[in-house]
């Protein structure tokens, strides 16, 4: 297990509330951790509190916040500092969302479904490390680390919701930056982007009642990201029950071909395309 997730350490989790987030939360409670959660939900916050009480050794302190809101990060950060002088340890941006253009409008016919979706899925984590990156890198000894979670469709890019898609790959490019940034200054904070695979969530139980068998479930995407946290894996791509971890880079290096090969782009999904795009990646070496 990393040495991030060590008795009286310290977590701050955005989206805290469901999902994986509250199943990373669990996790560092698990482990003796103080647990931070920040949510727009405010019911489910009071839930994950309940389930997570404070004790002697531990605290569970949430926060109700709109992550897209800048100034509502000032009055976070001082509460948590007040409630954490020593800083944070383990640093989760995980709050995400996926909006749907306006009713009879295309994606291209409605900016504020950009607008909004980037807002959260994106500004949400720069105002997030603007907020307490200093504070976990103040820290040049102990073992932190801070993740960022993406996406596949920041990656692979399949049609049907750009905005998202956009968000996701602009958090990729972020976490990216903010590890090469780190690696010289503070080679004791690790960073890290996780991508899930398919993964039974707030998000996907709009179109499923109950967890289709090829999903995974939050507690094993946690599992699987916490071992490659202590492996020091920068990009933790997550595979589920139908998509193997082979198939996964295959399909990346497929769509990274495209550019390479002069292919049209998004070729993987194209009708002229699909059969050669198909046998393309079955064929890759890897």
């Amino acid at each position: 297990m990393s040495a991030v997730f060590r008795e009286g350490a310290t977590a701050l989790i955005t989206g805290g509330a469901s999902g994986i987030g509250l199943a990373t939360a669990k996790f560092c409670y698990a482990q003796g951790m103080n647990v931070v959660l920040l949510d727009i939900n405010k019911d489910a916050l009071s839930t994950a509190a309940a389930e997570l009480p404070s004790t002697s050794t531990k605290t569970t302190s949430t926060f109700d916040i709109d992550v897209s809101a800048k100034d509502a990060w000032k009055k976070v950060q001082h509460d948590v500092l007040a409630k954490h002088p020593s800083g944070i340890d383990f640093l989760m941006l995980n709050a995400g969302t996926s909006i749907r253009p306006a009713e009879g409008k295309t994606p291209w016919q409605d900016p504020e479904y950009f607008e909004k979706t980037i807002a959260i899925n994106t500004f949400g984590y720069i105002h997030g490390l603007a907020a307490f990156l200093d504070i976990v890198t103040s820290e040049k000894t102990e073992q932190r680390a801070i993740v960022l979670t993406g996406s596949k469709q920041g990656i692979t890019n399949p049609p049907g919701n750009p905005a998202y898609n956009a968000s996701k790959s602009a958090v990729k490019t972020i976490a990216e930056q903010l590890s090469f940034d780190l690696h010289t200054s503070n080679p004791n904070v690790g960073v890290h982007l996780l991508i899930p695979g398919w993964t039974y969530t707030g998000l996907t139980t709009r179109y499923f009642k109950t967890k289709p068998d090829g999903a995974w479930t939050s507690e094993q995407v946690v599992e699987y990201m916490t071992g490659k946290l202590a492996e020091g894996v920068f990009y933790i791509l997550c595979p589920d029950n139908e998509v193997t971890e082979e198939l996964d880079r295959k399909r990346v290096v497929w769509g990274c071909g495209d550019l390479v090969h002069d292919r049209p782009p998004l070729s993987r999904w194209r009708a002229d395309w699909k059969e050669k795009a198909a046998k393309g990646i079955q064929d890759i070496k890897m």
